[in-house]
This record gives C-alpha cells, sequence and structure tokens, in this order.
C-alpha cells in the first residue's frame, strides 16, 4: 500500500478548532470596532480620523481572513510575499486614484 502522508502534512500542523474559533472571535472584534466606527462617524467623529481606521480595519480583516482561512500562513513564504507584495499595490493604485479624485484634475494626475 503507498504511503499517502506527504512531507507537506508532517511539515506543517495546521491550526485546531480552537484557533479557528479565537480568529473568529478576533474577527468579530474588529468588525464590531467597524460598525462602532461607522456610526460615530454619523454623531461627529472627524472623518480624517474614521475613515482611515475603518480601511486599515478591513485590510487588516482581510489579510486575516486570507492568511489564517486560505491557509497562506502555512504555505511557502513566496506565497505570503506575493500576497503582500500584491496587498501593497492595491492599496497604492486605491491611493492614487482617492488623491485624484480628492485633488481633481487640476493636480495632473
Amino acid at each position: 500500500m503507498a504511503d499517502t502522508d506527504t512531507d507537506y502534512d508532517k511539515e506543517h500542523p495546521h491550526p485546531g478548532v480552537g484557533q479557528y474559533v479565537e480568529i473568529g472571535i478576533i474577527l468579530a472584534v474588529m468588525t464590531l470596532l467597524e460598525v462602532i466606527l461607522f456610526e460615530s462617524l454619523d454623531r461627529g467623529l472627524n472623518p480624517a480620523v474614521g475613515i482611515p481606521a475603518l480601511l486599515i480595519l478591513t485590510v487588516l480583516k482581510f489579510m486575516l481572513v486570507v492568511l489564517w482561512f486560505m491557509h497562506l500562513r502555512f504555505d511557502h513564504k513566496l506565497f505570503r510575499r506575493l500576497f503582500f507584495v500584491g496587498v501593497a499595490l492595491a492599496s497604492l493604485v486605491f491611493g492614487i486614484v482617492g488623491a485624484n479624485f480628492y485633488l481633481g484634475p487640476q493636480a495632473g494626475f
């Protein structure tokens, strides 16, 4: 009978149910913070503080989900680096487009 164990399974233990519950609780708390921040914007929180905080929380939640639930944390480091480069490039493009909308066409973007 062929041995079905792979080196990958031996080298990389996957998280148990408890760790997934912990990540779920962390994601729930982060979602609660996002809701509180969003509601605070309607109640007078400065958008210059609230909107960047919401964007940061959103990116952190996205990265947490990808790293844990898509098992990127346990994959080869190259895949993780490619993921972070993609997130950085997407953030850069998002910032450039946002600056273009904020500054308008006179800025020369």
